[in-house]
């Protein structure tokens, strides 16, 4: 069983490796009987894994004229169609605008019935947590349960620090605010009063008439890579929702969570594992690769090879892109959302339905 890796052009290799399955480090022992029980647990995986679409809630700001929320709406409602398990928005307000997060997923939930709808991340330290705990609860409560949150909290550049001053929010002091917003969503959420006093916020007596719909409240699912955002997702979050270079790097990653999970005695069996890619289909690979070349400079206004280091990209066919998203799953991921680098939209999760998804699932 090989583990194939995305290389920077839209195609696949294959090489030896171990796997990374779910909970399990699995490697073949190169016996027939060490190579089925790989293949029926890669198999498992495949099946498991579920997947969702990132709504293109920035690029219908960036086009000419005013956004178009019906695009957005009727494309939420093609996915569900088409067999996707869940729908995704992004959240900026000012340094990449685009369509408000919440309000667009309570739009959403409205034309759909089945499809889980999530943050993909939301910056909640730019929002008190007392009007974001309020406003969460409402869209759970309209979408009856089905709401996600995935939440960040913003790295270091010139925009994003000028956007959290706009907001009247020290960028400097975000972790904190995180954390505590953190604390305090979610015991608003269960608690009939709620009273806390923090650096950051301070409450007396505090009920929120509107409760999820989702037992508990709804699941928190924490970005970051790196060690510090590893253990700030093990002692706040319900899952971990990175953005990886490659199904090798969240491979490695995820063994890196489970080690840090044994220090800090967190079971992280039942952790939620989220990764976000960005494809472009087309058996064309030199056409996907000028797509997808395009779309990320221009989202982004950054070289593409600087963009590829950082985060998944995949232009190629259906076929290399199954692999792509496959290698996901074996590597652990249990929720796979795709972004389209692609001004066609609808074509591309047309194609990825028909196409690519049929490949992974079987």
């Amino acid at each position: 069983m090989g583990f194939s890796l995305q290389s920077a052009y839209g195609w696949c290799t294959s090489r030896p490796r171990a796997l990374l399955t779910r909970d399990i480090v699995l490697s073949d022992d190169g016996s027939a009987g060490g190579h089925r029980r790989l293949e029926r647990i890669a198999l498992m995986a495949q099946r498991m894994a579920s997947w969702g679409l990132l709504l293109p809630t920035r690029e219908v700001v960036m086009a000419q004229g005013p956004p178009d929320l019906t695009k957005i709406i009727d494309l939420a409602e093609l996915a569900e169609g088409l067999g996707f398990d869940s729908v995704w928005v992004g959240d900026s307000i000012l340094a990449r605008p685009r369509l408000e997060a919440l309000t667009t997923l309570a739009a959403v939930a409205a034309r759909t019935r089945q499809v889980k709808l999530g943050t993909a991340v939301l910056l909640s330290a730019l929002r008190h947590p007392v009007l974001l705990a309020n406003e969460a609860a409402n869209v759970d409560i309209l979408s009856n349960g089905r709401l996600i949150l995935g939440l960040g909290v913003a790295t270091k550049n010139p925009t994003i620090e000028r956007e959290f001053a706009a907001c009247g929010v020290p960028f400097r002091r975000r972790l904190g605010i995180f954390e505590e917003g953190v604390e305090i969503m979610r015991r608003l959420w269960t608690d009939p009063q709620v009273t806390f006093q923090g650096r950051h916020f301070q409450l007396t007596d505090v009920s929120l008439g509107l409760r999820p719909v989702q037992p508990g409240g709804i699941p928190l699912w924490l970005a970051g890579g790196v060690d510090a955002a590893m253990r700030r997702m093990l002692r706040l979050g319900d899952g971990w929702f990175p953005n990886p270079s490659s199904p090798r790097a969240f491979a490695d990653a995820w063994a890196r969570v489970q080690t840090l999970g044994r220090e800090m005695g967190r079971d992280v069996s039942g952790l939620h594992r989220c990764v976000y890619t960005t494809l472009n289909i087309n058996a064309d690979v030199a056409q996907a690769e000028r797509e997808l070349r395009a779309f990320v400079e221009g989202y982004y206004n950054a070289p593409y090879e600087v963009m590829m280091r950082a985060q998944g990209l995949c232009a190629g066919t259906a076929e290399a892109c199954a692999r792509w998203l496959r290698d996901f799953a074996l590597a652990g991921a249990q929720t796979v959302v795709i972004r389209f680098g692609s001004p066609d939209q609808v074509g591309q999760l047309q194609r990825c339905a028909r196409e690519v998804l049929p490949q992974v699932r079987a």
